[in-house]
């Protein structure tokens, strides 16, 4: 009996030991590398790019951007209800981004993004708009983050009830 324990504790080692080398690989894996008009940013299945893109914005004080991408996503878009102010969310799995747009500004010392895309489903339909959240699909997300040299603030105008990236903050 004492001999089986041991026999399956080495299959249970020999089974996972490939995956867990794999993703100790995947979480040490570079990100980004800088390019002359900014970064460039591959992310992998499972990712979430928004911290992905928070992170770089914090590690490099990146002052404001603006970036573009393409990829594969699970997303959740939100349409902005006037009335209530909050977002009507809608969510969308295992999608192709055909297109990221946004801007990297700052909100009370930490990075605040407004983001939008397009993302097609298998039948070639579209949707799109405001992105609450996209995490990385099958395949990969890449992404061109454009720096700028001015520092940018978002404030929370009223009576609107949302968040506007401000040109007077320099």
């Amino acid at each position: 009996m004492k001999s089986n324990k041991w026999l399956l504790l080495l299959l249970f080692t020999l089974q996972t030991a490939p995956i867990l080398a794999q993703n100790e690989n995947r979480t040490s894996m570079k990100r980004y590398i800088q390019v002359p008009a900014g970064y460039l940013m591959v992310l992998r299945q499972g990712d979430d790019v928004f911290a992905h893109l928070e992170e770089l914005a914090q590690k490099e004080k990146i002052p404001s951007a603006n970036f573009t991408g393409m990829g594969f996503v699970n997303a959740k878009f939100g349409y902005f209800n006037r009335k209530t102010k909050q977002y009507d969310p809608k969510e969308f799995d295992d999608v192709e981004l055909a297109s990221l747009s946004g801007s990297i500004a700052w909100q009370d010392q930490k990075p605040s993004l407004h983001v939008h895309g397009v993302v097609t489903d298998k039948n070639f339909r579209a949707f799109g708009g405001h992105l609450l959240e996209a995490t990385v699909g099958t395949g990969s997300v890449e992404i061109m983050v454009t720096v700028h040299d001015k520092p940018l603030k978002r404030v929370m105008e009223q009576p609107l009830g949302a968040n506007v990236l401000n040109l007077e903050s320099n």
